[in-house]
């Protein structure tokens, strides 16, 4: 699988952490946990198929995929390629009045935002193109197109500065109280606006952080109780949720996003 990463253009910096291309020649299969941000999928080649238990189901050609709370495991078939959209948290709204909340869990197809005319002739576009660069171009120009009015909302820029900068262990009202609001009206606010509620947010810097910290612990042990499990139970739990592993076979697994 190749992976190629590509910076916006200065327009969309505020509202788009990076574009990816995504190319898969012989067709794989690939685990994607988590994340912070909401993710467009634009595919101009090949098939993508969701494992969902046993079965497989055949994912749009143009998707939106929301927070989550547990893994997502796609099947690519030969040659297939992808072009994906990440978002920075709250940057959705740059482009849909859709409250982002309602993404949670979801891989919607993007028709619901863009008209499917639009969403044709951008992947047409996509196929056609002869270079990686001419269908970032491509994506780019769209979007601008796409581009609504939308302020920034410093309060929850804040919220989201401090849960990362505790790496997600920190409780919701004290967090909501450090900001002089009090807890359901912030809740909300965030829900809207980030696409999931704090905690949940939360609970994914947590576990990434762990996962990313992981060959620097002595132990997994060590590893949960420096992302404030004190319950080894608990912490499984969680673990096999977000990832849909337990910790061991997660850390021997093959590649994961």
């Amino acid at each position: 699988m190749k992976i190629e990463k590509f910076t916006p253009s200065f327009a969309l910096t505020p509202f788009i952490r990076e574009f990816m291309i995504i190319e898969s020649e012989l067709g794989t299969s690939n685990k994607i946990i988590p994340d912070t941000t909401l993710v467009m999928a634009f595919r101009y080649r090949g098939t993508v198929k969701k494992m969902d238990g046993e079965k497989k189901e055949a994912i749009a050609s143009s998707v939106i995929t929301g927070l989550r709370r547990s893994a997502n495991h796609f099947v690519y078939s030969k040659k297939t390629a992808n072009v994906l959209v990440v978002f920075k948290e709250g940057g959705i709204a740059a482009f849909s009045r859709i409250p982002a909340h309602e993404f949670f869990g979801q891989s919607i197809p993007a028709e619901n935002l863009f008209p499917s005319a639009e969403l044709n002739e951008i992947s047409e576009r996509l196929a056609e193109a002869k270079t990686s660069k001419s269908r970032i171009d491509s994506i780019d120009a769209f979007l601008l197109k796409k581009l609504v009015a939308s302020r920034p909302d410093p309060l929850i820029g804040n919220a989201i500065q401090l849960i990362r900068q505790h790496n997600g262990i920190i409780g919701i009202k004290d967090l909501a109280a450090s900001l002089y609001l009090s807890q359901d009206p912030f809740e909300k606010r965030f829900r809207a606006r980030v696409g999931a509620s704090p905690k949940q947010y939360a609970s994914i810097i947590r576990l990434r952080t762990l996962i990313r910290n992981y060959p620097s612990y002595t132990s997994l042990t060590e590893a949960s109780y420096e992302a404030g499990y004190f319950d080894q139970s608990h912490f499984i739990k969680d673990f096999r949720l977000f990832t849909g592993q337990a910790p061991k076979d997660f850390f021997q697994s093959p590649q994961h996003w």
